[in-house]
């Protein structure tokens, strides 16, 4: 079963970059001829991973998905009054916690100019992690959310939205190339966390799924690479543990997701390692009454859910138990209601004994 887009390009599927031809063993001599040894697949480049902190030191941060949301802003609770710029809010943020996960980067590619000056508000411990963009996961990207000069290569596009697939390599290749360059600020002021690839929910368990997987990799080989899946196919009964030990072998760090459970996309908590420098746990909420909400004013609405402290006593425990396997550990809230997710993250600080 290959991804499937919406229905909106019911034709469009998520195309993907060759990857490099295989490594052909020489022959034996002529004087001595023997069958052509079997050909072997070129392996994929080595992951060159950085710890996060010193070999040996383990640690816990905890933050929440973006720290600009509307409703956060507007609900008046969580920043001060008078705190009413770009700056003003970020420094005021990471005096709280000490992680945060850029949500606008899977909307628009970030620019170096933004990321210099998160880099230059934030504390030195500060960690960002970042979304990767829309069209390397394989969702509908408007036209206009690319770059001029791709939009120039693209032509007489007729439709509004793009695809991986509608991309030439070249043009291809200039994304990946443009969405790196944006995060080097971060990266250079060692502040740059994982990238964050959250999968479609049709980007279902396959092989044309996993030959998507080993181009991120072998794009990104210097990076953290975080990976959520939204397709219950990737963890069913039968699916989980190849899906985990894929995951080890390449490096990629597996996403421990909190979320309603029973619906096609959700995969539920696997609380498994698969990368020794990072985990990464991600909570929606339990909101099961608007996971799939249609029509949504934002998403701040499906992600409306406040966890209560037994909720979050239960995930402790938890979270305790994966950061004593794992060097580094990072707790994102994407309850994004209003003020929901900060509240939340700092009362799971509270209860772990982290301070700020």
């Amino acid at each position: 079963m290959q991804p499937t887009p919406p229905a909106d390009r019911p034709t469009a599927s998520i195309t993907l970059t060759d990857l490099p031809e295989p490594v052909v063993v020489p022959g034996t001599p002529a004087q001595a001829p023997q069958a052509a040894p079997e050909v072997a697949p070129e392996p994929l480049p080595e992951p060159r991973l950085q710890p996060l902190l010193p070999a040996g030191a383990h640690r816990i941060l905890v933050g929440t998905a973006s720290w600009t949301d509307p409703t956060l802003i507007k609900c008046g609770r969580f920043y001060p009054k008078g705190c009413n710029s770009a700056e003003a809010r970020l420094r005021h943020y990471a005096s709280r916690f000490p992680l945060v996960e850029v949500n606008s980067s899977y909307y628009g590619l970030p620019s170096a100019t933004n990321a210099q000056l998160w880099a230059e508000r934030t504390p030195a411990d500060f960690v960002f992690n970042v979304k990767a963009f829309r069209l390397f996961t394989g969702h509908q990207t408007p036209v206009d959310a690319l770059p001029m000069v791709v939009r120039a290569a693209l032509g007489a596009f007729t439709r509004k939205n793009v695809y991986y697939a509608d991309l030439a390599p070249e043009l291809r290749e200039l994304m990946w190339q443009s969405f790196l360059e944006a995060l080097q600020p971060l990266r250079a002021a060692g502040k740059l966390g994982a990238l964050h690839f959250q999968f479609p929910p049709w980007f279902v368990q396959s092989a044309q799924a996993r030959e998507h997987l080993d181009e991120v990799r072998a794009r990104l080989t210097d990076h953290l690479v975080a990976v959520e899946f939204r397709h219950q196919s990737w963890f069913l009964p039968t699916q989980a543990a190849a899906t985990l030990e894929f995951e080890k072998e390449r490096a990629l760090v597996n996403v421990v997701l909190d979320e309603p459970q029973g619906f096609a996309n959700s995969v539920g908590a696997h609380w498994e390692v698969t990368n020794p420098h990072l985990a990464v746990v991600r909570l929606h909420g339990r909101n099961a009454e608007t996971w799939n909400i249609k029509d949504a004013a934002s998403a701040s609405e499906r992600f409306n859910y406040d966890y209560p402290d037994a909720e979050l006593e239960e995930l402790a425990v938890h979270i305790r138990k994966l950061a004593e396997r794992v060097l580094a550990t990072h707790v994102v809230f994407n309850n994004n209601m209003e003020d929901q997710g900060q509240r939340n993250a700092a009362r799971l600080m509270q209860i772990l004994g982290l301070t700020r």
